[in-house]
This record gives structure tokens, sequence and C-alpha cells, in this order.
């Protein structure tokens, strides 16, 4: 079978390549579109490292095949700060010290990013929830916690402040 040509947006850019109809969502990115952002860990969707968001919803890119994006937005890690200001996530990670090693970082605020997009004003017990698909070896998770709840906080605020 021959190569498939494949229109995605990616972070708010127009990107059209030729792919192997089997090319996983994650090579698309990391090797066509040079954004390494999404890890490979598992390659089977258990620990979340390579999550995205698609179409408005988070994806495991790492069994997502690039041919299903076609016409799609995703969003992935470096999409999230806009202008050099970090986006309510990243500066929650970074002010609660939501991340160690940071392998499983990227994957952890995209899916905190949509998390937080479909229920704004979490409980700390729906954030651990909402989050549950996304693995860490490292900090134990209550610093992500702490991080997703400051970052729903400040979203609040902001929210607030605009209107």
């Amino acid at each position: 079978m021959g190569k498939k040509l494949v229109t995605v947006k990616v972070n708010g850019r127009t990107v059209e390549k030729a792919v192997e109809p089997r090319q996983l969502l994650v090579h698309f990115l990391r090797e066509e579109c040079n954004l390494t952002g999404a890890h490979i860990g598992c390659e089977t969707s258990h620990c979340g490292a390579c999550t995205v968001d698609v179409d408005g919803r988070s994806v495991k890119s790492c069994t997502h095949l690039a041919v299903q994006c076609e016409g799609s937005e995703v969003l992935t890690v470096e999409g999230l700060a806009q202008g050099g200001v970090l986006h309510a996530v990243q500066e929650g990670f970074y002010k609660e010290h939501g991340l160690q090693c940071g392998f499983c970082t990227p994957g952890m605020l995209m899916r905190a990013y949509r998390f937080l997009q479909e229920n704004p004003s979490p409980t700390e017990e729906e954030v651990r929830a909402g989050m549950s698909g996304n693995l860490c070896r490292c900090t134990g998770y209550q610093n992500i916690v702490k991080a997703v709840m400051y970052a729903a906080a400040k979203l609040q605020a902001t929210a607030k402040e605009a209107a």
C-alpha cells in the first residue's frame, strides 16, 4: 500500500505530508513535524507519555494512526505556551514541582489541559480520576494533583478577570 497525503493542523499550523497508512501519530509528530514533546513510552496506551489533544479530546498518540487525523486539529505540548507565556498547567507544574525526571510531563500537561477544559473546577479526587490514565514513576502524584489544582484556580481567576 502506498503513502497517503495527510493534512493536519498542528499547533495552529497546517501540515501536509505523505505518510505510510500504518504510521502512528506519535511518529508523525516526532519525525515529520519535528515536535518531540510527545514521548514514546509503553507503546500500548497505558502510560500516557504520548498524550496529545486531537479535536478537543485527549489521545494516546502511540496507538492512533496519523491518517486518522486527516482534517483534524492537533495540539501538542509545544503549542501550549502562547507568545512566550506559559499556559496555566505548565506554570502549575513548575510552581508546584509536579515533575521529577520529566519523561511523563508532556503527556501529563496535555491531559491536564484537556481535563480542565472538561472540568474547570475539579476537586482533588476528580483530578486524580481525570489524570489516572497517565502514569508517573517518580513523583507519587501529590504534586501533580497540586499542579492541576493550581492551574484550575489560575484559569478560573483569569476567566473572572475577562468577564
